[in-house]
């Protein structure tokens, strides 16, 4: 590499071409005299016919100037100019790159990606070999074979496909391998180590293995993250009665860092956001999220929103959902004496796990209970019966427990018939004694569970024998006599437990079994049957490197039933869940790693600098730009001067054209950039003014901003094809810097962490109001009541609009012209559905009664925006295809009011309205 002041040249030899300029200076100065065109007058012949001397034309000295510097700048641009070019590599010899690929660098995976682009570039351009090391085990457990002494070429295409893997490292292992290098590199080797920043934990003394290992093949420079980017890991929740505790933990306790909290549901709706902060000298923190018993059984996963790491996801699986459980008094309860109540003793077993409604049969089915549980009750009527069996038909699970009452009035309301009075095993008058548990058989949800000796049943009532009571009974009698029976009606499960629920007939109710009997009799209402400890469970789905549910890979291997709970995630169990026919359990890495801890200090000996890119800019693609411009511009400067182009002066043609094209060049290689930064207030105002465009304020929140741009950028293309509108596309506003008055409708999206207006936003926004515009400001909160609700966005959006004149609102009427802009329909649904759409309470004449300011919070976009193949980037909450048609018909409305105001709601427009209604 040659280097002159803050330029360098990748390939300086083919500088040496400019020796030949003189040459082609040479070689360019004649050209062919340009031909001629003479009249031929047939009086003047003779007068034309003088001799004169005729010689050759030159080269005019600008053009041959010309042509020189497009040579040398084709010569200079092939030579790999760089502006501002990095340090060289250090030392010399071989590069060995070791690069920490586990779950903790996954956050920071792009800036590892670029520096080693970086490298692998350098590497190329002081031709040194490449030796890459991954400390991350590869997928599947695979034993990796010898390091690779490769070409920066080839090493560049394996750093390409490198990925991060959601397990840890294993620095020792990485070790060994270049411990391996030392006897098959030619001299010192130059070791350069991409860290995760964090420390090895899995053996002892594994980072200092490592930075021994490199320090022994030559010099050692460590890349680390900055502190305030190391990961922190989250752990699954912890029940703490009805609320969920969950718990952080970051590497260092330096400074105070805020974090968002999520619970998301499987399909990624948002039930609850919360932001959290680390105090200074706090390393972990704890929060206690008190969800509705909906929210609950929905949330499929805890995650940390500004973090990208497996590590920062908690999946939950049916050990922290509550389900609903109803159960039935009856009149053998004694509320004085609580010890004699069946009530009493289900209630305890289920309270730390589901949530208990102890009422009257009658009020208990209307309330929306998943199981149903009936201790011993007396005759029931056909009413209750009837609807006891439609609950139950429509998915419900309904355990009932055998006593004196059932004993003595048998009903049809059982899974199999039963015999009249009950069996005593005990007594004066019996021959037999109280009787243990049989083990659970394989076709019974309880399979697996482990029986404890002390369990006895001294009293049941029987079941008359029929050809598929075996098939219908889930626990039996060391006899074999029935113990439970159940059988499947329409979509629920009947169940019939042939003892009763409090010590009267057995000691079942005092033992811990009981409670895992429960628990998974209530687990029936999803369909989620316990684990057998011997049985295999499949990978359903697992997490990337990222954090990003997604099908289990090929390498992923099955767990015991009974070992998930002690399984460490590594390469052939990464976390995700694993179960049986797509119901599983999850396997989280929070738990199986330790807490986080910086990387120690490094050895005397080896530098350290961060990811910091730098500023090299590569000024091949400009030169070659502006030499095309000019190859173009000699080619029509030849025409002129021979004479194809009538009418134009050679030398004001050269100079127009030259200047001219070398203008165009440099702005086609800088508009696109100049536009998507809007750095130009001239170049944003030609492009907003030259078309229509839907405007979205931009958050700063990636995530929010492109969701913003996909949804416009869909429904201009609705609108294009359904509608005269012929929107160019989505464009991205700042209100404290861009003009607004080109956009009658602005897409504002609210974020938690939305940073706050100054007065010059504050001054432009209302100006924009004042003159006409619309703002729908989108909390995306799901469903609110008041125009500013109480979710995250909605309060941020109350801080924004203090010092905004926003006028008295109330929900859309159903008169309202947003009902009949263009499509009839009265609820106004985004990704979610549901919630009030806020406008403006007094339509005014002076705007054409359009709402200066609507307010909703179904999150609009994400409902809008699919991706270039016309698939839809994010599920629509209940959901379906209707939702999201039903979306976008509200998008065209909205747009379609903004532009034509309130025509529609002329009263000569009522009849055809009302045809269309089919009134």
């Amino acid at each position: 590499m040659l280097t002159l002041g803050p330029i360098a040249f990748t390939a300086p030899l083919i500088l040496l071409g400019l020796v030949a300029l003189p040459i082609i200076y040479w070689l360019l100065r004649v050209t062919p005299p340009a031909p001629r065109h003479i009249q031929f007058p047939a009086l003047r012949i003779l007068a034309e016919l003088t001799a004169r001397e005729e010689t050759p034309a030159r080269t005019p000295w600008w053009l041959l100037a010309l042509r020189l510097f497009l040579a040398g700048l084709i010569l200079v641009a092939l030579a790999g100019p760089v502006l501002n070019p990095a340090a060289g590599l250090p030392g010399r010899g071989p590069i060995v790159v070791a690069v920490d690929n586990g779950w903790a660098a996954a956050g920071d995976w792009p800036r590892r990606q670029a520096l080693l682009d970086d490298l692998m570039d350098r590497a190329g351009r002081e031709q040194r070999r490449v030796v890459l090391v991954p400390t991350a085990p590869p997928p599947g457990g695979e034993v990796p074979g010898p390091l690779e002494i490769r070409r920066a070429a080839d090493a560049w295409a394996i750093a390409d496909a490198l990925e991060a893997h959601p397990w840890p490292v294993d620095r020792t292992a990485a070790a060994e391998r270049i411990a391996a290098l030392s006897g098959r590199l030619d001299g010192p080797a130059q070791g350069i180590w991409l860290a995760d920043g964090l420390a090895d934990q899995s053996a002892s003394g594994a980072d200092a293995a490592l930075t021994e290992a490199m320090l022994r093949l030559g010099g050692l420079e460590t890349v680390l993250p900055e502190s305030g980017r190391l990961p922190i890991v989250l752990t699954p929740p912890e029940i703490a009665g009805d609320a969920l505790a969950v718990a952080a933990q970051r590497a260092t306790a330096s400074g105070d860092r805020t974090v968002e909290l999520r619970v998301l549901s499987d399909d990624g709706r948002v039930l609850d956001r919360r932001e959290v902060w680390f105090a200074a000298g706090d390393r972990s923190l704890s929060v206690t999220l008190d969800l509705q018993t909906a929210q609950r059984n929905a949330a499929g996963r805890v995650i940390i929103a500004d973090q990208s790491t497996a590590a920062a996801v908690a999946l939950l699986d049916e050990r922290w959902r509550r389900r609903p459980v109803g159960i039935a008094r009856s009149g053998s309860g004694h509320p004085a004496q609580p010890l004699l109540s069946d009530v009493h003793y289900l209630e305890q077993a289920l309270a730390p796990y589901a949530e208990i409604r102890a009422d009257d049969l009658s009020a208990l089915l209307p309330s929306g209970v998943a199981v149903l549980l009936m201790p011993d009750t007396g005759t029931l009527s056909a009413d209750e019966r009837d609807e006891l069996e439609r609950w139950t038909a429509e998915g419900g699970v309904l355990v009932r427990f055998a006593g004196p009452l059932l004993a003595a009035n048998p009903d049809t309301l059982v899974p199999t018939p039963i015999r009249f009075g009950d069996r005593a095993l005990t007594g004066a008058l019996s021959w037999t004694e109280p009787m243990g548990l049989a083990p659970f058989t394989e076709n019974s949800p309880f399979f697996g569970l482990s029986i404890p000796a002390e369990v006895q049943v001294s009293r049941q009532v029987l079941a008359d024998p029929t050809i598929d009571l075996p098939e219908k009974t889930w626990a039996a009698l060391a006899d074999g006599t029935p113990l439970i029976t159940a059988d499947r009606r329409g979509d629920g499960w009947l169940v019939l437990v042939h003892t009763s629920a409090r010590p009267e007939w057995s000691n079942l109710s005092l033992s811990g079994l009981f409670v895992q009997m429960l628990r998974r009799m209530v687990a029936l209402s999803e369909g989620v049957p316990g684990a057998a400890e011997d049985v295999a469970l499949q990978p359903i789905r697992t997490l990337d490197a990222r954090g990003v549910p997604g099908p289990a890979p090929a390498t992923a291997l099955p767990i015991s039933g009974g070992a998930i709970g002690e399984t460490p995630v590594g390469p052939t169990h990464p976390p995700g869940y694993y179960g049986i026919d797509e119901q599983g359990q999850a396997l989280n890495l929070g738990p199986t790693i330790p807490a986080p801890e910086p990387l120690a200090d490094l050895p005397a000996g080896v530098s350290a600098r961060g990811y910091a890119a730098d500023a090299e800019v590569d000024l091949m693609p400009p030169l070659l730009a502006v030499a095309l411009g000019l190859l173009l511009a000699d080619l029509l400067i030849t025409l002129v001067l021979r004479g194809l182009l009538p009418g134009l002066r050679p030398r004001r043609a050269a100079v127009t054209i030259t200047a001219g094209l070398i203008l165009a060049a440099a702005s086609g290689m800088w508009s696109e950039r100049a536009l998507a930064q809007d750095t130009s207030a001239d170049d944003f105002a030609l492009r907003a003014s030259t078309d229509v465009w839907l405007a979205y304020v931009r958050t700063g929140d990636t995530t929010v901003d492109e969701t913003s741009r996909a949804g416009l950028e869909t429904l201009a293309q609705v609108l294009s094809r359904r509608t005269a509108v012929e929107a160019a596309g989505a464009i991205g506003v700042d209100p404290a810097s861009d003009e607004l008055a080109f956009f009658p409708l602005l897409y504002w999206p609210m974020t938690a962490d939305h940073p706050p207006l100054s007065q010059t936003a504050r001054s432009r926004i209302n100006d924009y109001l004042r003159s006409g515009g619309t703002i729908l400001f989108d909390t995306r909160d799901h469903a609110m009541s008041s125009p500013l609700g109480g979710g995250p966005g909605g309060q941020r959006l109350r801080v924004l609009l203090d010092g905004l004149e926003i006028p008295p609102l109330l929900p859309v009427p159903p008169d309202h012209v947003l009902t009949k802009a263009f499509y009839l329909m009265q609820d106004f649904p985004g990704r979610y559905a549901g919630g009030q759409l806020w406008v403006e309470a007094e339509e005014t004449l002076i705007h054409d009664g359009v709402s200066s300011i609507i307010i909703g919070a179904n999150d609009y976009a994400a409902g809008w925006a699919a991706s270039p193949d016309g698939q839809p980037l994010y599920p629509v909450v209940p959901g379906g295809e209707r939702q999201r048609e039903m979306a976008r018909r509200f998008g065209v409305n909205l747009v379609m009011y903004t532009l034509t105001g309130n025509y529609k709601a002329d009263q000569v427009h009522v009849p055809a309205i009302l045809e269309r209604l089919g009134q």
